[in-house]
């Protein structure tokens, strides 16, 4: 008995080890980055709000005849264009982010930032991330003591499926 719980023991660790440890975020899900309708200028910033955002994750901007750009705070309240952090217009822009707090997007095409064509993008910090940050879980395993990140979803089904865990949730929707 104690030589089975040690092979799954080393077999939840090496799933931990080998788990996914940043993920890619598609701007806008299936409707990519595109000037919002009329009525939902917040359409941006409440997707943005809906995820979790970890040091490394990359979001994903596809659009078609415009632009994004990072900018700072006091250019994102303003929808000013002129002297952004970072510029793209290629129609399929890969953006890393690489540190916690708030990064600033908008868009870089006439009219569309002021028309709601643009989002808040807050990343965790690794005190965030490791205290639960204070919003929906990033997902967990309980009973028998076990708490999971975000990145260990194959560890949370291993010891769901194998250790017998009653609960184990994932709520990350990457997983």
């Amino acid at each position: 008995m104690a030589s089975n719980s040690m092979v799954l023991f080393l077999l939840f660790i090496s799933f931990s080890v080998l788990s996914v440890t940043s993920f890619e975020f598609q701007v806008g899900d299936t409707n990519g980055w595109v000037v919002p309708p009329s009525n939902d200028s917040k359409i941006y910033n409440d997707w943005a709000s809906e995820n979790r955002f970890q040091v490394g994750d990359t979001i994903h901007f596809k659009y078609k005849k415009d632009s994004v750009m990072e900018v700072t705070e006091s250019d994102y309240k303003k929808c000013n264009s002129t002297h952004p952090n970072f510029f793209s217009n290629t129609g399929d822009t890969l953006f890393k982010l690489d540190r916690s707090g708030p990064f600033y997007f908008i868009s870089g095409a006439s009219g569309h930032c002021s028309r709601g064509q643009k989002m808040i993008v807050k990343v965790m910090s690794d005190e965030d991330s490791q205290s639960g940050g204070g919003g929906r879980s990033s997902g967990s395993c309980r009973g028998g003591g076990y708490a999971l990140r975000r990145n260990s979803c194959a560890a949370c089904l291993f010891v769901h499926v194998l250790v017998g865990v009653s609960r184990c949730s994932v709520l990350d929707s990457h997983c």
